[in-house]
This record gives C-alpha cells, sequence and structure tokens, in this order.
C-alpha cells in the first residue's frame, strides 16, 4: 500500500498549521507529501520524521535530490526549498495526511479501541453490533483491515498516518458508515493516529506490558492515555471500572465518559450465570434493563470485551435486543480463545497469549471448566520482551499441570535464549518440559491429553489473518491441531508417536 497522500487542490499548510514557522516562503501548498526519502516523488512534501532506526532530518537533501519541493521538520535547516517548523513532525504528518484525504473521519464515525489485552476481539465485537443495527462497517484491527469492499491482511494493527487516511477514506467511498481501529501502544506513541477525529476512545485495559518498548510502566500508561487527545469535544470515553489504571485515567481525565464492570460499580454491568467449555451465560445490564447474552467465547476476560463493545454501541443508540444478537454473532476468533473440535475426549484450545498476563486469564478461564488436567504448550517468539519471558514461565507453572516450552514463530528448532529465559521463571525446573520442534509439542501434548482434561496451545504471533486466509510461513497451530486430532481419531487406540521431551534438571 502507498506511503504518500496526493490531493488535486492542495493543502495550505500556514491554515492547517497555525502555530508553524516558514523559511523561504509565506506559505506552502502541499498537493502530496511523505516521510520515507526512498519514496519521494517530484513536488511532494517531504516530512522529516525522528524514527527507531533513522533521523528523517538526516535524510533531506537526499529528498530534495529526489524532487522534495518543500520540507517540514522540527527545526530550521540551510536547504534550497521552503521549510516549515513545526514542535512535533509526526504530529503535522498525520494532519497533513488526514487533510490531503479530504478528512475522512469528519465524514464517518471512527471508534478507537486501546488496551494491553482484548483490542481486536472488542473492535470486532462492536462491528458485529454496528452491522446487526444495519450499520455498514469498516474495521483496522491485528487480523487485517475491512475497507467496506474487501477483506486483506495487515502486519501491524496501527499502520502510519498516510495508509490510515488511505484506509479511513477508501471506508468512506464504499460507503462504511462507521470505522473500528485497534490502536496500539506503539502507534499510539509514534502518533499514527494523528489528524483522526474519534467520537468514541474505548479503553479494555491497561496492564504492565512492552515494558522493554516503553521503558517503564509509567511510559506504557502515558502510551495509552495519548488516545484521549484524538477524541472530538462531542466524544465520549468508555472505561473499565475493574481495571485499576483505566479507573485513574477516568479520574485524570475531563471527557464525557461511561464506565463498565464486572465486580465493581458501573454504568454497564455483567453477572456471568453459567460457564461450560463450549458456551457462557451473562446478564447484561444497562440503566433499567438487563437481559441475558449466551456466548461461544468464554471467559471473564470476553465478559469484559462484551461489556466494553455494549457500551460503544449504546453510545450511538443501538437497543438492547441488536447490541445482545452483535454480541451472541461472533462465535470464534481466529487465536483468540478458539475451540478445536474435531470429536475428541478433551478440550483443545488456541491463543495467542504472548504475554504473562494474557496467559494467565487463558489458564485461569480453562481452568475453571477443566475436571481434570490442563496441559499448556507455552510459545515465546525470539522478538518478544526479555522481562516477560520469565514471567511466562512462572504462569504456566502456576497455572497447569503439565508445560511444554517450544517457540512461538517457527516449528523447526528453537533459540536456546528464549527457552532458558522461560525456564527461569519456573521454581522448580524440571516442571518444564522442553520439546524442539512446534508441532512436535502440539502431539505431544495431545497424546497426554485424557477425558476431561485441556489442552491450551498459545504464543504464536507471526500470523495475520483475515477470515480463513493466512499470510505467514509457519502453519498456524489451529490447523496443526486438527491434523493431528483427526490422525488421533482414526487411531482407534489413540496411540501416537512420542515427541522428544526434555525436562529440564531441578
Amino acid at each position: 500500500m502507498s506511503q504518500t497522500l496526493t490531493s488535486r487542490v492542495g493543502v495550505s499548510l500556514r491554515n492547517l498549521l497555525p502555530g508553524a514557522k516558514f523559511f523561504g516562503a509565506n506559505d506552502i501548498l502541499a498537493k502530496g507529501c511523505c516521510a520515507r526519502p526512498e519514496h519521494v516523488l517530484p513536488g511532494e512534501i517531504f516530512m522529516a520524521i525522528c524514527d527507531d532506526d533513522q533521523d528523517g532530518h538526516d535524510h533531506v537533501e537526499d529528498a530534495i535530490r529526489r524532487g522534495a519541493a518543500a520540507v517540514v521538520s522540527e527545526k530550521p535547516l540551510p536547504v534550497s526549498v521552503p521549510v516549515c517548523v513545526v514542535s512535533d513532525s509526526r504530529e503535522a504528518y498525520g494532519q497533513l495526511c488526514h487533510a490531503l484525504a479530504d478528512q475522512p473521519s469528519d465524514r464517518i464515525k471512527v471508534i478507537g479501541v486501546t488496551g494491553t489485552n482484548g483490542k481486536t476481539t472488542t473492535c470486532l465485537l462492536i462491528k458485529a453490533i454496528l452491522q446487526k443495527a444495519g450499520a455498514k462497517v469498516g474495521s483496522l484491527t491485528s487480523l487485517g483491515f475491512d475497507n467496506g469492499y474487501d477483506e486483506q491482511s495487515w502486519s501491524h494493527p496501527t499502520p502510519n498516518p498516510a495508509i490510515m487516511a488511505d484506509l479511513l477514506s477508501r471506508m468512506q467511498y464504499n460507503g462504511c458508515t462507521h470505522a473500528v481501529i485497534e490502536a496500539s501502544s506503539e502507534g499510539l506513541v509514534k502518533q499514527h493516529l494523528a489528524g483522526i477525529q474519534l467520537d468514541v476512545a474505548a479503553f479494555t485495559n491497561i496492564r504492565q506490558n512492552h515494558i522493554e518498548l516503553h521503558g517503564s510502566a509509567r511510559n506504557y500508561y502515558r502510551a495509552k492515555k495519548k488516545l484521549l487527545k484524538y477524541l472530538r469535544d462531542t466524544g465520549v470515553a468508555i472505561f473499565n471500572g475493574d481495571d485499576s489504571n483505566c479507573t485513574r485515567l477516568m479520574n485524570q481525565s475531563e471527557v464525557p465518559s461511561l464506565s463498565i464492570a464486572v465486580h465493581g460499580v458501573g454504568e454497564i454491568t455483567a453477572t456471568v450465570v453459567e460457564r461450560h467449555k463450549s458456551e457462557q451465560t451473562f446478564l447484561l445490564t444497562a440503566g433499567s434493563q438487563t437481559m441475558p447474552v449466551c456466548t461461544r467465547m468464554i471467559g471473564d476476560h470476553h465478559v469484559y470485551n462484551c461489556l466494553v463493545a455494549a457500551a460503544v454501541c449504546l453510545v450511538y443508540g443501538v437497543d438492547m435486543k441488536t447490541v445482545v444478537r452483535g454480541l451472541e454473532s461472533v462465535e470464534t476468533l481466529p487465536g483468540r480463545m478458539q475451540r478445536i473440535e474435531c470429536g475428541q475426549s478433551f478440550g483443545v484450545f488456541v491463543d495467542q497469549a504472548h504475554t504473562h498476563d494474557g496467559l494467565a486469564v487463558a489458564l485461569k478461564t480453562l481452568r475453571r471448566v477443566t475436571h481434570g488436567r490442563l496441559i499448556c504448550v507455552l510459545g515465546a517468539h525470539e522478538s518478544s520482551d526479555k522481562i516477560n519471558r520469565p514471567l511466562l514461565g512462572r504462569v504456566a507453572e502456576r497455572g497447569s499441570d503439565v508445560s511444554l516450552i517450544t517457540l512461538s514463530g517457527s516449528y523447526g528448532q528453537m533459540q536456546n535464549e528464549v527457552v532458558h529465559d522461560i525456564v527461569d521463571g519456573f521454581a522448580r525446573p524440571a516442571k518444564a518440559h522442553v520439546v524442539a520442534n512446534r508441532k512436535e509439542a502440539i502431539r505431544y501434548a495431545l497424546s497426554q491429553a485424557e477425558i476431561g482434561d485441556t489442552v491450551l496451545i498459545t504464543g504464536q504471533t507471526t500470523e495475520r489473518l483475515v477470515s480463513d486466509r493466512v499470510e505467514q510461513s509457519d502453519p498456524r497451530d489451529c490447523d496443526v491441531a486438527r491434523e493431528l486430532l483427526y490422525e488421533m481419531v482414526q487411531d482407534e487406540d489413540h496411540v501416537m508417536p512420542e515427541a522428544k521431551v526434555i525436562a529440564f534438571p531441578r
């Protein structure tokens, strides 16, 4: 997808960025912009942005040689083209991208969802409810994007402003009335939502996560808080009243807000009535109305996701019956507590849980509906947060009866460093079983399961899914599990080849 945006009419930077200072011209008319010097086309504005691996100010001359007509930077530059100096070039980039796209968020209702866990599921629940209400909804999540015409996979949950503006513009052109956007902490820090006006900003939860990326829990909290800056004056924020950081943020913010809760006090609440491996039922209460919701996706975390989605749609005036119909219509999502049923006598679930918090939630959910043993296939990618790896091991040891450690992103050999980091979290390393091949780890876990047991397969984070399509080199865990389960069903004695298991000594 293009990293540049163009407009036939052009945008006055003096009008768009009133606080900017101009050198070499009284104003700059932008008909296109680009933040990558190698992608600059003649006549475009080059946006000098400091990225993770490079400073755009160091590449201004290269952009000018390629035909840049002007530069937007954070400092005056001795160059041959006009320069617009701003305090934050990332913010200016987002504003210009959306201005060049004719401000699509002014013509389509946009919902932003952030949080440590549950962002993707909540986005798709919101989408399902609004569709039941008759709206045409575009979406952008870590599973992919839907622009109202087609669906495609995407490698990042929150793309840069050029792509974001282009996608919103396409949604509006294709007749979408609403757009649901998943906002990651990294995307918020890099201001990828700059230029967007949100009608609703929703927070699922704010836990301690991505510490290695953000430097501290405080910085991570600040990153999530940035979603509120994109809320329009008439917008509403949704907060999880049972989450301490969300409550803190709600008390600090000065915007109209609604809170949801399961255990505490909130405007929209839920009470779990019953829960099984295949479904759960809870009572959804909003004001004087209470209605039962039966969903095939289980766990308290899913109840919270449903509450946030319900709150967002109630803000838009959707009636409770339609809200319930929308929530119940989402029966499964790839890698989100996905139940695998192939006629086996035990439960099998696939969950992307690649953080200790997500793993703890998954294990706690399944423990409540498991009568026998809980067997966990634990994965960690080589690019994962090193601080998180020992915590994964600690959670797996405490929450499961059998823990099998393998990599999340490869079905070949694993990197010893990742494995040892996870094992460091075990109080009793002898309980940590290592299987060198991911498929064999799943095979061994399934072979050990008996009636009443549950197998949880976690940690695969490299897949990007849209419906049933996948763009990745490794097979999906759910496909591998189905293949192996069908082998078991066909085998009358349920005998499977033994995987080579390495048990770490005490």
